[in-house]
């Protein structure tokens, strides 16, 4: 009987997974704790996807951290998640030589705590050499914001005459996104049962194939993204066209 990774079709795995990690504290507090319980529980889950990722074939994963409007949450949690952020960043760093993943991140990062921002930048460049899978945290990331500052910044060469408004594409407007050296999102899965994207790649995921399950993220664990893989291999990427022409390549 095949396993879950050998039922993936090796030519049809998404190049893309964003994932939008809920359920964290539903987690926490079904076991009776803080919220901040289960953030720090929810790293197995981490682990376990971005290597099912880069084992399936996924080249691209990326990982909804830390939100804009995360920064409203209690000062408690938020330093929390922040203390965890450099911890994890410096423990995984050893899984990430082991795996080949290279780290990158997206997001107002200049927003996040100078010791965090520093322990980031230092694996960066650290894992910068790694080609398994590159793995993204999105922290302080909220798309609207992503899209109104880029239009600012095509808006201000537009006027020092670097760019001709007339040849503003969708090729210029990713290059002043965050996600300019990533590719487009194929799969989105959302964990703990809530169906919603929450400002989360709004413009990266036009054409993404959305999953949701009731896993609540800290359970999350290597076959339920193999689920998802699986899934998503079982419908239909039309982009607009028929059915009839995409069995006909026209």
């Amino acid at each position: 009987m095949k396993t879950k990774l050998e039922s993936i079709d090796s030519d049809r795995v998404p190049n893309h997974i964003a994932i939008i990690m809920d359920g964290n504290g539903r987690w926490a507090k079904n076991k009776g704790m803080q919220r901040v319980f289960g953030h720090r529980n929810a790293l197995t889950a981490v682990r376990e996807s971005v290597n099912a990722a880069r084992d399936a074939g996924t080249k691209f994963i990326t990982l909804y951290a830390f939100s804009t409007e995360n920064w409203n949450r209690p000062k408690l949690e938020v330093d929390a998640l922040m203390s965890l952020l450099v911890s994890s960043l410096k423990s995984e760093l050893p899984n990430f030589h082991k795996n080949g993943i290279k780290v990158n991140s997206i997001g107002a990062v200049e927003n996040l705590p100078k010791k965090a921002q520093k322990v980031l930048e230092s694996i960066i460049e650290q894992t910068a050499i790694n080609t398994e899978i590159t793995l993204t945290f999105a922290l302080s990331y909220g798309s609207r914001e992503e899209i109104v500052n880029a239009i600012k910044n095509i808006s201000k060469k537009v006027v020092n005459n670097e760019i001709d408004v007339k040849k503003i594409d969708e090729k210029v407007i990713n290059n002043h996104l965050y996600t300019f050296n990533l590719p487009d999102v194929d799969l989105m899965i959302r964990t703990s049962g809530e169906q919603r994207i929450s400002n989360f790649l709004l413009w990266q995921m036009a054409y993404a194939e959305l999953y949701f399950t009731d896993v609540l993220w800290p359970d999350f664990r290597k076959e339920h993204l193999f689920d998802a893989i699986i899934n998503y291999q079982n419908r239909e990427r039309r982009f607009g066209k028929t059915s009839e022409q995409i069995d006909t390549n026209v």
